[in-house]
């Protein structure tokens, strides 16, 4: 009896642990007619050797909204946040969920994984604490246009 008042709890602590160790990725839709709306605004961050860009791709027409060089040979995850929240306050931005990470193929795992955190949420303050408000929590992930894929 002890051992199963003792069990329960830790095995519900650790179901609300793997919840949230999980990230929700999506494909790419793809080139399939009638998939995509036409009228849809996406949302590109691309992921290079030399910084960051965030795009804007309309009706197969790409717009480079903010370019995020390097600073001192590191990635800028807190100006690629801050650019974000800036974009996400611009109208037709403010509902959008979705975002699409494109990574050169020498872009390493853990540069990846903090670009998904920087772009999933972000530190807020709001009644004097500080809280983690939602960006883009629907990430999908691609190849950099220009990127060469191996075999």
């Amino acid at each position: 009896m002890n051992l199963m008042i003792v069990l329960v709890p830790v095995l519900l602590m650790n179901m609300v642990f793997s919840q949230l160790a999980v990230l929700d990725l999506k494909l790419p839709l793809g080139d399939q007619p009638g998939a995509v709306n036409p009228e849809d605004v996406s949302l590109e961050v691309i992921v290079r050797k030399q910084g960051f860009e965030i795009t804007r791709t309309y009706q197969e027409k790409s717009e480079s909204l903010a370019t995020l060089p390097k600073k001192d040979g590191d990635y800028d995850y807190s100006g690629l946040s801050s650019a974000l929240v800036d974009i996400k306050k611009n109208p037709g931005f403010e509902d959008k969920k979705d975002i699409s990470l494109l990574s050169e193929a020498d872009v390493d795992y853990q540069t990846l994984i903090t670009v998904m955190d920087s772009v999933r949420i972000y530190p807020a303050v709001i009644g004097a604490s500080l809280v983690d408000a939602t960006l883009f929590p629907e990430i999908s992930l691609g190849d950099a246009p220009g990127a060469e894929v191996t075999p």
